[in-house]
Order: C-alpha cells, then sequence, then structure tokens
C-alpha cells in the first residue's frame, strides 16, 4: 500500500480522510474544483432569492412550475450532448455555455429598463444552473473514482462545496451594495470558466494516479453514443434510481416549505437587506458544513453503513420540524434551514453521490441529471404548490404547515434506509 507522504498537505488529507498517497493530486484538484465552482454558484443564489420577496407565493410557484420544464427541456438538450459529443469534452463544454449565459443577462440588464421579466428569467435560469452544474460535477466525480475510493473521499470532495460555500456568499454579503446585484453576474461568469483546466488535469490523473483507467467502458476521446433520451428510460424502468428520485423528491418537500416560510418573513426588507441576510445564512451554513464534512461523513459510513448515514439528516430535520410546531418562531425557522442545508451539504449529498459508483456511465452522465434536476424541480414544482394550497388555499399556519413537513420527513428517512440498504447489498441484479 503507498505511503503519504510528510508534506503539510498530504498530512492535512490523511488526518480528513483515509487516503492514499496516489489520490492526493486527483482529491484536491477536486476539491479545488468545486470550491471554484461553488463560489461562482454562492454570489448568484443570494442575488437570485433576493428577487423572490418582491412576488407571491403564487407568482413563485408559477416560476418554479416554468422552471421544471425548462429543466426538463435542459436535460434532453444534454442527453443529446451526452450521446453525440467527445466526452472528453462535454464536461468543460458545459461550464463555458452558462458562463456564457450569465454574461447574456448582464446585458440584458444593463440595457433593459423594465426589468421584470428578465429578473423572472433570471431567476428560473440560475435555479436550472443551481442543480446542473453540481450534477455534472459529481457525474464527473463518480466516473473518476471507484466505489471504495468514494466511500473514502467523497466526502472531503463535498466539503470543497463548502468552502466555495464561504468564499463566494462573503462577496454578495459585503459588497453588495457597493458592487451593485448585476455586476456580480460577471464575477460569477469569469468564475465557472476557471475549473475547466481543472477538469483537463483530472482526465489524465484517472489512469496516471488513480489507475482507474478501465473503471468504465468506452473511450473518452469519443462519445458515449447510446439514445440521446435514454436517461429517462433508464428512470422509469430501473427500482434502483426510482427510489433515487424519491428520495430526492422528499427532499425537496422540506426544502420548500422552509424556503416558502423565510421568503415570507424576509418580505419586509429592502432587496439588498435580503441579499445579505440569504448570503449571510449561506455563510452560516457552509461554517457549519466544512468541519462535519472534512472529519465525520467518512467515518460515520465506515462506521455505521450507508442506511445510518442516508437517514441521519432526514431523521434530525422530523424533529426540528415537530420543535417548530410547538415553538413557530422566526430563529427555529431560520436554525432548521441552517441544519438541513448543512446536513444535506456534508451528509446526505457526498452519500447520496456514492450511490451512482454502482452504475455505467451511460446512466450516470444520462439518467443521473433526470434524477438530480428534473425528479428535483418536478419535486419543487408539486411541493410548492402545496405549500401554496396549504397556506394560501386553506389558511394553515407555521405550526401545522410544519407538522405536514414532519411526516414528508419521516418518510424520507425510511426510503433512506431502504437505499442505504440496496447499495451496501452485493444483488446488482436491479442496478
Amino acid at each position: 500500500m503507498p505511503k503519504i507522504s510528510n508534506n503539510p498537505v498530504s498530512q492535512f488529507f490523511k488526518k480528513a480522510s483515509k487516503i492514499e498517497a496516489n489520490e492526493v493530486k486527483a482529491t484536491f484538484s477536486a476539491f479545488l474544483f468545486v470550491v471554484i465552482l461553488m463560489s461562482a454558484y454562492y454570489i448568484l443564489r443570494p442575488v437570485r432569492d433576493a428577487m423572490a420577496s418582491d412576488w407571491s407565493d403564487a407568482e413563485v410557484s408559477w416560476l418554479w412550475t416554468l422552471n421544471f420544464f425548462i429543466s426538463t427541456a435542459v436535460v434532453a438538450v444534454y442527453g443529446i450532448a451526452v450521446s453525440r459529443f467527445r466526452f472528453q469534452l462535454l464536461v468543460p463544454a458545459m461550464y463555458g455555455i452558462f458562463a456564457l449565459t450569465f454574461v447574456v443577462f448582464y446585458a440584458a440588464v444593463s440595457s433593459s429598463g423594465d426589468r421584470t421579466l428578465i429578473d423572472k428569467s433570471f431567476y428560473v435560469w440560475v435555479s436550472v444552473f443551481s442543480l446542473f452544474h453540481i450534477s455534472v460535477f459529481w457525474s464527473f466525480m463518480s466516473d473518476l473514482f471507484s466505489k471504495e475510493q468514494a466511500g473514502r473521499l467523497f466526502s472531503i470532495i463535498a466539503a470543497g462545496a463548502s468552502v466555495g460555500g464561504l468564499i463566494g456568499p462573503s462577496i454578495p454579503s459585503f459588497f453588495s451594495e457597493s458592487l451593485g446585484t448585476d455586476n456580480l453576474m460577471l464575477i460569477a461568469s469569469v468564475m465557472l470558466l476557471l475549473p475547466i483546466p481543472i477538469i483537463f488535469y483530472l482526465q489524465s490523473l484517472k489512469s496516471s494516479e488513480l489507475h482507474n483507467v478501465d473503471l468504465n467502458t468506452g473511450n473518452s476521446k469519443t462519445a458515449i453514443g447510446g439514445n440521446p433520451f435514454a436517461g429517462f428510460r433508464m428512470f422509469f424502468s430501473n427500482p434502483y434510481l426510482l427510489a433515487i428520485g424519491l428520495f430526492i423528491f422528499l427532499y425537496t418537500g422540506i426544502s420548500s416549505f422552509v424556503y416558502f416560510e423565510l421568503k415570507n418573513l424576509l418580505a419586509d426588507l429592502t432587496r439588498a437587506e435580503r441579499t445579505a441576510v440569504w448570503a449571510q445564512m449561506d455563510l452560516a451554513v457552509n461554517t457549519l458544513s466544512i468541519a462535519t464534512g472534512l472529519f465525520a461523513t467518512g467515518r460515520i459510513v465506515s462506521k455505521f453503513g450507508m442506511p445510518v448515514t442516508m437517514a441521519l439528516i432526514p431523521v434530525l430535520i422530523c424533529a426540528g420540524l415537530i420543535v417548530i410546531a410547538v415553538s413557530p418562531l422566526m430563529a427555529v425557522v431560520v436554525g432548521l434551514q441552517i441544519l438541513r442545508r448543512a446536513g444535506n451539504y456534508a451528509v446526505t449529498r457526498p452519500a447520496r453521490e456514492m450511490l451512482f459508483t454502482r452504475v455505467d456511465r451511460e446512466t450516470r452522465f444520462k439518467a443521473k441529471p433526470v434524477i438530480d434536476i428534473v425528479a428535483y424541480r418536478g419535486g419543487d414544482m408539486l411541493m410548492a404548490w402545496l405549500f401554496t394550497g396549504l397556506t394560501q388555499g386553506l389558511g394553515l399556519g407555521l405550526a401545522a404547515v410544519a407538522l405536514v413537513g414532519a411526516g414528508i420527513a419521516a418518510l424520507w428517512a425510511i426510503v433512506g434506509v431502504y437505499l442505504g440498504r440496496w447499495f451496501e447489498g452485493e444483488d446488482k441484479s436491479l442496478l
């Protein structure tokens, strides 16, 4: 077994996770990749979320509905790209295209008098980007590392997302009023171009350092091929993938409920103030999740197994929602939001991404976006209308809605246990 060198970087990674010497370069590069990627996203996120308080629950629900259909169309186009373009260029091209779109939005708002339609378009497009950019990243990671390596390394790589979650929101948090929210689009666009050389470097490390060249069938210099829309068929015909989709769907239920409550509670603040508040919550979330992701998640998986790891955060969220039902206070809602998102980034997300190391490359790049984006946004759409119906239709308050959410979280935990057991099982007939 290769030994870890004595340099400080290697020693740090050794303490953070059970990492081998030949994995240090790839792990650090992947960590840096997601730091930059998430920094760009977290510059855009508070700009988007600050806009939502200008609109009613019904307006936002319609935007989420539109987001679902646009996300589905984007995933279909991506499926065509996966089938026809060289795999080696696929991932970097995606980030270059998104960088260009945010430059276009900047030009549009700079030259428009009435920006309402542009703001709503930007809100939807950032929501598409928010899932797509990280889904592609984790597809690439699952293609790079083996199942055994993923169990040791994905938590430390995921911690990079939290580091980016500290760097990114610090810019709008402290400079949104002086820089102007529109200029943040340009900063994010430039940052999306920075990971492209890292992607090519990681592709070379797959064979030279990780020795995973035979991990997946297919040549990286050719297209994956096959039916461009096979991802939809794979999702609906594979029970394992359907279970992952259900897990994500239930997660969106919790996310939507908490998001709408916070949106309404912040409505009286100015847009710049809201941007700062959302950014400060992002800072709190990512500060909490870094230590957990670096030092705890991999050990939780090793000691307690995937069933416990997948169900841990859902159980905590269920308990938190019951607390809100008893004490429906603003501070409790904010605390739950921080716990939910920190737990997702540090524990649930890396564990969920490990599930895709058990499928082949075509499934990973075609079916995974269907799950991560279409199923997620479908859940957003349905849960947004459910929340609107409960509040504006039935007139339920925060406490009653929290009890509904607690029931969703309990079901979410059950599905997590089921998926964890499936992942650890030796029977691959359903994969």
